[in-house]
Formats: structure tokens, sequence, C-alpha cells
């Protein structure tokens, strides 16, 4: 009480600007964020200088492209089943025969591409998306079966989320495609300080990696060519600049009044 009273009876004029301008910049360093900034799905056409920056998505499984290292399940049914064995031999996993069942139909694309397919040999599927590659296994098949029915899809999906998730790392996905939103809540949402009107997605593509800007704030961005988070994307969310200033998730009233306090004492030390 003494220390805030020999404040107020002091310099009244130089230590009530002081306090004012200590108070302003209090108050602006711990106002809300706009919500602009963090509401998801805005309508944005009511702006003048708003131009809408999506493409309608016109496809969606064949937008990934197979990449080495991905894991293929393939299965090849026939009428016979000793015939389907032949084809669907196992892979010389170790173990018993409940193990080896686990990985009996998994294929790796190797460094060049390739998968190596029992008594077919090696077949590249170098540019192919999940389709193509199915269609180039027919092809590789006919010679040597009339009636058959072949399963071919992707096994291993992942994705990577950096920056301001609240669960960053390797998620695993249930699906060959899942929405961009879908990840955002696998990754745990995004703190109060990730910029979600610019989150980048980078892509693997034939050519190589390619880095998109999104708008998670904007309604224009469902049913677009990037609504799909596909295997092996990486999410990467930035802070907004308030976090440099060290201000969290749990700046409250409780600093305020600490960094107050603090400032009377400093301009009684000093007067």
């Amino acid at each position: 009480m003494n220390i805030i009273k020999s404040f107020v009876q002091s310099k009244p004029m130089k230590h009530s600007n002081s306090f004012f301008i200590f108070v302003f910049i209090v108050t602006i360093l711990s106002s809300c964020i706009p919500q602009k900034e963090y509401v998801l799905l805005q309508d944005k056409s009511s702006d003048k200088k708003y131009v809408n920056p999506y493409d309608t998505l016109t496809s969606i499984t064949d937008n990934y492209y197979l990449q080495a290292n991905d894991y293929l399940f393939i299965n090849v049914s026939t009428p016979d089943p000793k015939i389907s064995e032949f084809f669907n031999q196992s892979r010389g996993v170790g173990g018993s025969n409940s193990q080896r069942n686990e990985n009996f139909f998994y294929y790796l694309l190797d460094d060049s591409m390739n998968i190596d397919f029992p008594y077919i040999g090696k077949i590249n599927m170098s540019s192919c998306n999940v389709r193509m590659g199915k269609d180039k296994l027919h092809e590789a098949l006919k010679p040597f079966l009339k009636e058959y029915s072949l399963t071919f899809k992707l096994a291993s999906n992942t994705f990577t989320a950096l920056g301001e998730f609240r669960k960053q790392g390797v998620l695993v996905m249930q699906k060959e495609q899942i929405t961009i939103f879908e990840a955002v809540a696998m990754a745990g949402g995004i703190t109060p300080f990730g910029k979600q009107r610019k989150m980048k997605i980078v892509r693997q593509m034939p050519d190589g990696p390619v880095t998109y800007q999104v708008d998670l704030t904007d309604k224009n961005i469902v049913n677009s060519e990037y609504y799909y988070i596909y295997p092996n994307d990486m999410l990467y969310v930035r802070p907004m600049k308030a976090k440099q200033f060290g201000i969290g998730e749990s700046f409250s009233i409780g600093m305020i009044t600490t960094l107050l306090a603090l400032f009377l004492t400093i301009q009684t030390l000093t007067k």
C-alpha cells in the first residue's frame, strides 16, 4: 500500500502518462485474436477484394501417385485355390503361419519403383497412381490367367503434421485419402496462435515435391483440389507473431496484474 501511495503522490502527470501507455501496450498484446483468423469455413464472397483461389475437384483417388517405399496390398483370386496360392506366395517373412499371413500379400516398391511379383517378376510402377498400377498388373497377369479378380490398393497410409498442431508427428490414415479437416482433427487441432489462413501442404508428385498454401477459414476449400490429404503429405502451420512475444495460451489476467505490480515497483524505485 505504501508503494502504491508514494507512486500516486509523486509526479502524478508523468506517472499517469507512463501508466496509461503501459496499460495500452499490455492490452494490445493480450487482446483477443480476431475471429476471421480462426473461424473455419467462412463465406468471404462479400469481400470486394476476394477472389476464389480454388478449382473444383474433379477426381479424388487418381491424385495420389505411388512412391518408392510405399507398401501395396495385392491379392489375386481365382476359382482354383491352388492357382490363387501360387500367385499369392509368401514374401519369406519368418515366424509362425499366422505371422506370415499378416505380411502375405504386401509388396514394397523399391527405389526403382519396382515390385517383385510371384512368377511374373519385376513390374515397374513409375508415374502410376493406384488405378494405373492396377491396370499394369492386369496386363501382366493376362497371359497367365483368364478368370480372376484382383485387389490392388495402397497399404502404407500416413501424413506428417508439423508446426502449430497440438499433436505433431507422423499420423496413420485409416483410408487412402482424408479431408483436410479430418487431418487437422487427427493432429489434435491447431493452437490459437497457428496461422489457419496460411497452412502449407507439401505433396510428393512424380516430378518432385510441390508446396501449396491453403486457407482453412475459406469455405471454398471444400470440394477443391486441396480438400483431401493424401499419403505422405506434410502439413505445416506457422505461428503468429504474437507468439514471438512469449504470449501463449496461458496468458491471463493474473499475468497482467503481475506486470502492473512490477511496473509500479520500478516507477517507485526510479522516481
